[in-house]
């Protein structure tokens, strides 16, 4: 199993960061299906403030690429992807059309 860390931010709003928890609260299952079909086991989202963390754990045959690419062709996931574009704010480091972040681990207690 991999994991993968990511970050990104959300416009600083609170009625925007409001309505991003809320749609997370009922993600649509055409996206469900999308993580899950991709390899990923287990997907989490937490926020503080207006900056995002997602850790990421899926099989050793996951793929950001395949993933991207089965998602550009997904209409349902493009629409959610546009929706959440309202809500969030590239990482200044981010190159045209970035969004998550992946983060580098530089720390582990085993």
């Amino acid at each position: 199993m991999k994991k993968y860390c990511l970050t990104i931010d959300l416009y600083d709003d609170a009625g925007l960061i409001a309505a991003y928890d809320d749609w997370h609260k009922k993600v649509w299952p055409e996206v469900l299906d999308s993580i899950t079909g991709s390899g990923i086991i287990n997907m989490e989202i937490y926020r503080f403030a207006s900056r995002l963390f997602m850790i990421v754990e899926a099989d050793d045959n996951f793929s950001f690429e395949a993933k991207a690419e089965a998602d550009a062709n997904n209409p349902k996931v493009q629409e959610w992807e546009n929706l959440m574009w309202e809500f969030q704010k590239p990482m200044p480091q981010a190159k045209p059309g970035e969004k998550w972040m992946l983060m580098d681990k530089i720390f582990e207690l085993k």
